[in-house]
């Protein structure tokens, strides 16, 4: 039997996803890639999972590509593209909680979610230009959430930097200390709890979506989703509720 090396739990309307692989620093091989896309997935198409945190077990979040298996030529089932792919566009938000180190590939997992947030003492790092690589897979959802001055002269660089950096680049939408990560990521996920959860996978789209190349086109794609929202059933559940003061059906207490 395998190493479980992901950890999956529930906790409230969350599925929790814990890279386990403390050995490495929660590198990600390939048996790692493989359990995260499977973890990923079951949370993805499960009705009870309202969103999906991830985060690291140990000290570190993820120290990115697992350099040792990369020089025996080891071969993943899944690879990084796919993981991200699945963040990005999955129906459930994905907050990363970031408990710790983070470098290259670590970053990229996190640039991938929708809500992150992480230790102010972290320290983070684009690493891959002092190993003579470059951080290219990643800068696909990097650069779609970092400020772009600060991603090139990190990028650049491979300067180490921390949480309250990563927050003013872009990286981080909340740096706390470490007495307030698990009630942050709490408070964010129940929030996002009381959204209807069709709903928030349309919102979730429309964000990837837009801006378009086009002002009218996505004027267009709007309108189209905004009436068939408004005829949805989720719709008239959530305004019965509103007129009626009562919460609504999807918000219910566990």
């Amino acid at each position: 039997m395998a190493e479980a090396l992901v950890r999956a739990e529930r906790r409230g309307p969350a599925a929790v996803l814990t890279l386990d692989s403390p050995a490495n620093r929660n590198a990600l091989s390939a048996a790692l890639l493989e359990q995260l896309h499977a973890a990923l997935r079951e949370a993805m198409d499960d009705p009870a999972t309202r969103a999906v945190v991830l985060t690291g077990a140990g000290p570190v979040f993820c120290s990115g590509a697992d350099l040792k298996e990369q020089r025996t030529g080891v071969r993943p089932v899944v690879n990084l593209p796919e993981i991200l792919t699945l963040i990005l566009e999955g129906s459930k938000p994905v907050v990363a909680r970031v408990n710790g180190a983070a470098r290259a590939g670590g970053l990229g997992l996190i640039a991938a979610c929708d809500l992150t947030v992480g230790l102010t003492t972290a320290t983070f790092g684009f690493s891959e230009v002092r190993i003579g690589v470059a951080p290219a897979i990643i800068a696909v959802p990097v650069l779609r959430r970092m400020d772009p001055r600060a991603a090139r002269e990190l990028f650049l660089t491979g300067e180490p930097f921390d949480g309250e950096r990563a927050r003013e680049a872009g990286l981080l939408d909340r740096a706390v200390p470490e007495d307030r990560l698990d009630a942050t990521v709490d408070e964010l996920v129940a929030q996002l709890a009381l959204g209807a959860p069709e709903a928030v996978a349309a919102t979730k789209q429309l964000l990837r979506d837009l801006p378009g190349p086009d002002l009218a086109a996505d004027f267009g794609r709007m309108a189209a989703l905004s009436a068939e929202r408004f005829g949805s059933d989720e719709a008239r559940e959530g305004i019965a509720a509103l007129l009626e003061k009562r919460r609504p059906a999807w918000a219910q207490p566990d």
